[in-house]
């Protein structure tokens, strides 16, 4: 077993200390999460009582991905989880008077809302539902696997679009809005239109769409059409909003730049630096969770910017280390560790920045170009997907 795990590996040279980070965290993250089972990691992994042991979207959007690119069959057991709860998702839906299937913000073993009853997180922290669909549809897209589409990324595609279609409501201008969430920055609680949630609800409606072609079924049209009319708005100076009542607040964490990545709906190179130049400003240095930086340093690589993409990947995790085992906690100078939400965070910015991987839209995992830290003189990621293919990036 530890032989065939390490046989996925990233080798970084000219960087020691680099090397040695990312192996441990390659190492918490195979150490929470088994491969044929149905069992899915808390932000916490195993490592402590952080969060109750929980299952958040820190799972889907942060540790998944670079686990279904290294281990597809371990991502595979985290999907598994998602898909034994979704009539839990369904009666929760049911229970607000939406259709379909909508997860909770905190799960458990049941699949029930696990928030605690004083957090708004759970009553209005929506995205959650759009991000286990995305999981759903790239696990997809990289194994090809269409039975397995067929046997469960369909009902889950298909029940949380059906959730996203009762949430929207359309507005006088033919508009159709997502009121009252809990934005991703969860300091910005009963807004509208939040950015990442249009944009998750979008993505979800989207690839629902898709994943029905695929089968040979035929989606609702109204799938489509409410996708292309779920705002997106910009601000006077060009940045694009966070959400309606937003306009120069701090943020907790990144947003509005996970529209860049992972979603990709922004593709404007221009748009997406303006972006990155406005937010990395409203961040506070202290008491935020350590994955927005990652987010960052992604970016700024796919950009072509290796100083800024170097700085924001060492502040993503280095304020966070605690000694002696340079374990990372949640918040710069924070002692709960081990956070693995952070560590998924950061082997993003080193797989999908760095070493430029990306998961194909028509399948498969592609190599775009991006540009390494001065000082790293090779990046090589091997085992990667079904076919365990080596790529590798060098200056």
């Amino acid at each position: 077993m530890r032989n065939s795990l390490w046989q996925s590996d990233i080798q970084i040279e000219g960087d020691p200390q680099a090397q040695q980070d990312v192996r441990s965290m390659l190492y918490h993250l195979y150490s929470f999460t088994r491969k044929s089972t149905s069992l899915s990691p808390s932000p916490m992994g195993l490592s402590g009582l952080g969060y109750n042991g929980h299952v958040f979207w820190d799972t889907e959007i942060w540790m998944f991905p670079p686990m279904l690119l290294l281990h597809p069959e371990i991502a595979k057991s985290m999907i598994e989880y998602r898909f034994q709860r979704l009539d839990a998702a369904r009666k929760k839906a049911a229970l607000y008077g939406y259709d379909g299937a909508m997860y909770p913000w905190e799960s458990a073993d049941s699949g029930s809302e696990e928030t605690p009853v004083n957090a708004l997180t759970g009553a209005f922290e929506h995205h959650i539902t759009g991000d286990v669909a995305i999981a759903a549809w790239q696990y997809y897209l990289v194994t090809g696997d269409k039975e397995w589409l067929k046997e469960k990324g369909w009902p889950i595609l298909k029940a949380t679009a059906e959730f996203w279609a009762s949430r929207v409501e359309k507005n006088n201008k033919g508009d159709y809005e997502i009121k009252n969430v809990v934005a991703t920055d969860e300091w910005a609680e009963n807004i509208d239109n939040n950015a990442y949630t249009n944009g998750i609800a979008i993505r979800n409606l989207q690839y629902a769409s898709k994943c029905a072609a695929v089968l040979g079924i035929t989606a609702p049209k109204e799938w489509n059409l409410i996708a292309a009319k779920i705002p997106i708005s910009k601000m006077g100076n060009g940045v694009t909003r966070e959400h309606d009542s937003y306009s120069d607040q701090s943020i907790k964490q990144a947003d509005v730049n996970l529209l860049a990545y992972p979603l990709q709906i922004i593709t404007d190179r221009n748009q997406i630096e303006k972006d990155l130049k406005f937010y990395e400003t409203k961040i506070p240095h202290s008491d935020t969770p350590a994955m927005t930086q990652a987010i960052f340093s992604l970016l700024y690589s796919r950009l072509g910017d290796s100083d800024q993409a170097y700085h924001w990947f060492k502040d993503a995790y280095e304020p966070n280390l605690n000694p002696p085992f340079r374990v990372i906690a949640e918040c710069k100078g924070g002692e709960n560790p081990y956070f693995a939400t952070g560590a998924g965070g950061v082997l993003q910015a080193v797989m999908m920045g760095f070493g430029g991987l990306d998961i194909d839209g028509g399948g498969g995992i592609k190599q775009v170009k991006t540009v390494l830290p001065k000082n790293w003189k090779k990046l090589t990621i091997m085992g990667v997907g079904t076919e365990k293919k080596t790529f590798i990036k060098t200056q």
